[in-house]
């Protein structure tokens, strides 16, 4: 925390000395425009030529202290943007608060485990991981959350998280560049959508008069310089408002081009950014070097050609201004130049574009992984196999307070699958979501929250919670049964690892037994990992019967004191205790 802290201080700093230079230039400017004004208005007044000459070189200082005034208004907002990241990392470390997007538009009901593992939204494992400021940053962490990588990907992210883990400053700067940008879907959509439109290059024809017409107003204005004829000027005059004609012949198409595309080159111009933060820094893990070689087209970088179509955007926009479209058309048909070169950039490069956005995206997922090992250097990466061993030393839920989260030794082997038993609050469902969410960041490559893990990597089918599907007219037992149905079909398929949670609640004890019973034996017949939780004795039984797959585990309670004490420490064995009924007493109800 102290990193942070010392960074905010410093961005703060930073900020002040910008500020002082950004309120200086801005004087500064005030006064080049009144000495301009005041220049011209006395050659207006005087005739004199030094006053021309004064306006002009006001009038270039103006120009520099412009574009000084815009990079440190560029400067200003990507300090502040480093300010709130080093604050909202202290905020979140204090446990004040998670000032991250939660990721609920992401939710699937039907995932096998999103909803139940709280994958996304408040206090999600989402929102705790999430360090993104583009939409397909963000589209690539939720992907990646519900997909499981193939072992050799797991091991390439870990490297990549590991090296990035140690880029604190840079990974902080391409947050800050994508937070300025203020990226979201619409804009990221429209992109796409204009780069697969099919745009018809201009005719030959069209080319030809977009070059000609100009060609003849330009040497009528020259032979008018020259020889001051009258005539060259109604020629000029003619030509002029041909070319807007021939402007308005374009005009849909140029619509078309660039609909629903307002301030989309700022946009493109921060993934330029982005884009150029990649391709020049030094990487050594395959995969992010594998990530920065995507970004070379046609012997140049993607940043330059980019850079290249965020301008073309911009010079689009002036169509929509009367004065500058009017002037810069009827003389050399400008928006009609941009046109054709917008159809040429987008055959070039359409192919790719859509790859580029996607390298960062998958920077902005493992940055958000390194930043999640670099604020918990106790994880550890799991190390994997392919014998479906799974064990790990210490396990607990990574979102859980450090200072009191407990620890559990847990392995699944040889007995493959767990029967566990507890007491109401020992601790049942948070150690199966411990499991879930610890296999689902085996899955994707990151860190897990344990002292040691040996992980075969496997779909993670999980049963804990389901809500009633009022829109499918659905009962929460029959969503439970489609849900257990889905498992067993995925398990047709390949081994899995299974989370169940006191399955079957909404039918009668005995019915409830048998089911539960019967869908162990199932799910172990198929090769499943994992454990089921249940508070039916009988259900522990079943263990007898298959004495090297099924293991039984429990939490237990004690009463010391006349007051509840859990350890939520897993033990071999059946739970012997019960709490139920003393709550229910000292609380009065029975």
């Amino acid at each position: 925390m102290e990193v942070y802290k010392s960074n905010s201080k410093e961005y703060s700093q930073d900020l002040k000395a910008i500020n002082s230079k950004y309120n200086t230039i801005s004087f500064f400017r005030f006064v080049s425009i009144i000495l301009l004004l005041t220049s011209l208005f006395y050659y207006i007044k005087t005739g004199e030529r030094i006053f021309v000459i004064t306006a002009i070189v006001l009038f270039a200082g103006f120009v520099i202290l412009m574009r000084i005034h815009s990079k440190l208004s560029f400067q200003k907002k990507v300090k502040t943007a480093l300010i709130a990241i080093n604050e909202n990392e202290i905020i979140y470390l204090e446990r004040k608060s998670i000032p991250f997007e939660n990721g609920i538009e992401f939710n699937d009901f039907h995932h096998p485990y999103a909803y139940d593992l709280d994958i996304f939204g408040e206090h999600s494992l989402f929102q705790n991981l999430n360090r993104t400021a583009t939409f397909i940053g963000k589209k690539t962490l939720a992907k990646q959350l519900l997909t499981l990588l193939p072992n050799d990907e797991i091991l390439k992210n870990h490297k990549a998280v590991q090296e990035l883990k140690d880029k604190l400053n840079w990974r902080q700067e391409f947050l800050a560049f994508a937070k300025v940008g203020q990226d979201n879907e619409s804009l990221y959509k429209t992109l796409l959508k204009w780069s697969v439109f099919n745009s018809k290059p201009l005719s030959k024809a069209a080319v030809i008069i977009s070059y000609l017409f100009p060609v003849l107003f330009f040497g009528c204005f020259l032979g008018y310089l020259l020889t001051s004829k009258l005539v060259l000027l109604t020629y000029m005059s003619v030509l002029f408002v041909v070319n807007l004609n021939i402007l308005g012949y374009f005009t849909k198409r140029i619509q078309m081009e660039i609909a629903q595309s307002d301030n989309i080159n700022k946009i493109i111009s921060q993934y330029s950014l982005l884009v150029q933060k990649i391709e020049n820094e030094n990487f050594q893990s395959e995969k992010l070097i594998a990530l920065q070689q995507k970004l070379h087209f046609k012997n140049q970088k993607a940043s330059v050609h980019l850079q290249k179509l965020a301008e073309l955007f911009s010079k689009m926009e002036s169509i929509g201004n009367f004065v500058t479209a009017i002037l810069f058309n009827g003389t050399f048909l400008f928006n009609i130049h941009v046109l054709k070169a917008m159809i040429t950039w987008k055959k070039e490069h359409a192919i790719v574009l859509e790859e580029w956005l996607e390298v960062i995206g998958e920077f902005e997922m493992l940055n958000s992984l390194a930043n999640f090992a670099y604020n918990n250097p106790d994880f550890v990466y799991p190390t994997l196999n392919l014998n479906y061993e799974i064990s790990f030393a210490n396990l607990s839920h990574p979102l859980l307070n450090p200072a009191t989260r407990v620890g559990n030794e847990v392995q699944f082997q040889p007995q493959s699958f767990m029967i566990l038993t507890g007491s109401n609050m020992s601790g049942k469902s948070t150690f199966l979501r411990s499991l879930g969410i610890n296999m689902v960041l085996s899955g994707m490559g990151s860190p897990v929250c344990a002292s040691q893990a040996n992980v075969h990597p496997l779909p993670v089918l999980v049963s804990m919670r389901l809500s009633d599907s009022l829109a499918d007219s659905e009962s929460y037992f029959f969503a439970e049964i489609k849900r257990l149905k889905q498992i067993m079909d995925e398990l047709e398929e390949r081994p899995a690892f299974v989370l169940l949670d006191e399955i079957l609640r909404g039918t009668n004890s005995d019915d409830k037994r048998n089911g539960t019973i019967e869908v162990v034996k199932k799910v172990i017949a198929k090769k499943a990992i994992g454990a089921i939780a249940t508070h039916d004795i009988e259900v522990c039984l079943t263990t007898n019967g298959y004495p090297n797959i099924l293991t039984n585990k429990c939490f237990e309670v004690e009463i010391n004191n006349n007051e509840l004490h859990f350890d939520y420490k897993l033990r071999d064995g059946i739970c012997k205790n019960k709490s139920a009924t003393f709550l229910m007493q000292k609380m009065g109800v029975i």
